[in-house]
């Protein structure tokens, strides 16, 4: 029997990258993003548009993962918003918006699917965190603070359901070359010219110099969801960051 995975962010960078490796290893997949996919989502699979920071929305998402299948062997909680803004400019609706898409949805996204995970004797839960969740830089702390949150409720989540045989592992991606990565390059971080630049720029700040590929984060996301690989892995959070965090910054 084919495996089935649910990946929410599919329309991004590193959601594209995720469904195309389970799909490649064949997987059925269920995709989830709040923007269209287009005509490249994987002829077998299921793509459901829906925002995954609404609560009925997400009562919706499962209801359909539902009726396309009777169990999961993994979730992928990739859907994130970022917003790049000094404390003391960022409003409450602001930071209230980043916690329901980053973190509550998690919450909500593991409570809906986990019938489907223990249908078939469990399975994987993978959510994608940051490396914002360990170390961290100026004018983005609601996604720093989301993201280190979701570090503490994978931990949370591989206690509670160790008995359902579902392990649940964090990734924490650094620089990846994303839409999200490019739109938060103007916080001043990686200097002022244009986008090449900065990028190459943020790329020397890596150990192995260089700026992740969003199928380097998708390979180790199959990795933590294939319970063939990583079977003795669970709580655990996977820096995939080129060496970045290995450094002091003070070097």
């Amino acid at each position: 029997m084919k495996k089935t995975i649910l990946i929410t962010g599919a329309s991004g960078g590193i959601g594209r990258a995720t469904v195309q490796i389970f799909a490649s290893k064949g997987w059925r997949v269920i995709g989830v993003d709040i923007a269209a996919y287009g005509d490249s989502f994987p002829e077998k699979g299921l793509f459901i548009q829906a925002d995954i920071s609404s609560g009925n929305a997400m009562e919706e998402i499962f209801a359909q993962a539902q009726n396309f299948t009777d169990s999961l062997d993994a979730l992928v909680n990739n859907a994130a918003l970022q917003i790049a803004k000094p404390i003391l400019e960022t409003s409450v609706q602001e930071w209230d918006a980043v916690m329901a898409a980053n973190l509550r949805s998690v919450f909500l996204g593991v409570k809906l699917a986990h019938p489907l995970l223990k249908a078939r004797g469990g399975g994987a839960v993978v959510n994608v965190s940051s490396v914002h969740a360990i170390q961290t830089s100026a004018n983005i702390a609601a996604y720093a603070a989301s993201k280190g949150g979701l570090l503490a409720l994978t931990r949370a989540m591989a206690i509670e359901f160790a008995a359902d045989e579902i392990r649940v592992n964090a990734i924490l991606p650094g620089a990846v070359d994303t839409q999200m990565l490019r739109a938060g390059l103007g916080r001043g971080h990686v200097g002022d010219g244009d986008i090449q630049s900065r990028l190459e720029n943020l790329a020397r700040k890596t150990v192995n110099g260089k700026v992740g590929t969003p199928a380097e984060i998708a390979s180790a996301i199959y990795f933590l969801a294939d319970s063939e690989q990583s079977s003795f892995m669970t709580g655990q959070a996977l820096v995939v960051d080129g060496g970045a965090t290995a450094r002091l910054s003070t070097e």
